[in-house]
């Protein structure tokens, strides 16, 4: 049976969701649960490879699992074994023979959080990004409305991605301030290696009169990467939701 797992963890502890040989992996965690559950060695492949840091609310992956399972009974046992990692099985459910978590999703969802106050944080040290500089959202905002659409956007990628192409389309990506946390949310098919946190921290430029508007557009235009601001912490990036076609 394939299976379809929406995951969350908190991804401070790891060294990302890929399983690697220098650390922790979210990957490795939810393989190591499924063999002591069932006695397989089964291999998870995920919607996204998200990096060390980062952190996940609904993140999906799916496994091939031959001993017989109620899907919440999996959910359950699952995430017994899961303990004590800061990760956990939120939904199991079953998928169709040829059902991909990485190639069939349609679009990405991704939450950036940013704290902008002086005063060090508490409950949300390590999950959002602290900026002591007052940060003009509105700026911020109409800034990130001129990355909107399909763009080769080799300015916001990671020297070491591995995409075939630097041509993306952002479906999404908006501004928000609520009190002392801004958002950023942003929304596309894939991104590039790095793409979301590049943005936010050429952003967080504008929203410190740094950069304009007009500024982002000739630097996305440079197609060049020494034209980026620097590049977000992980600890404010969460990969909200994934979502994919009727048939699954």
């Amino acid at each position: 049976m394939r299976w379809k797992l929406t995951i969350e963890y908190d991804g401070s502890p790891f060294v990302g969701w890929q399983r690697q040989d220098n650390g922790a992996s979210v990957q490795a965690a939810v393989e190591q649960a499924t063999l002591k559950l069932t006695g397989e060695a089964v291999t998870i492949a995920a919607a996204g490879r998200t990096d060390a840091g980062v952190h996940a609310f609904g993140q999906v992956a799916h496994a091939d699992i031959a001993k017989a399972f109620a899907p919440d009974k999996l959910r359950d046992a699952l995430n017994a074994h899961l303990r004590p990692h800061p990760v956990a099985v939120i939904l199991a459910e079953e998928a169709r023979d040829d059902f991909h978590a990485r190639f069939d999703a349609t679009a990405r969802h991704y939450l950036y959080r940013i704290v902008n106050r002086r005063a060090p944080l508490t409950f949300d040290a390590g999950k959002a990004w602290q900026v002591q500089a007052a940060l003009d959202a509105d700026a911020m905002h109409a800034a990130a409305l001129r990355l909107l659409g399909t763009h080769d956007f080799t300015t916001f990628r990671a020297a070491e991605c591995q995409a075939k192409s630097p041509v993306k389309t952002l479906d999404r990506l908006d501004v928000s301030r609520a009190g002392e946390e801004i958002s950023v949310r942003a929304s596309a098919r894939s991104f590039l290696h790095h793409q979301v946190r590049s943005i936010v921290g050429t952003l967080k430029l504008v929203g410190t009169g740094k950069m304009t508007a007009n500024d982002v557009a000739a630097a996305l235009a440079a197609k060049d990467r020494t034209q980026c601001g620097p590049v977000a912490p992980p600890d404010g990036l969460y990969l909200v939701r994934v979502e994919y076609g009727v048939k699954q």
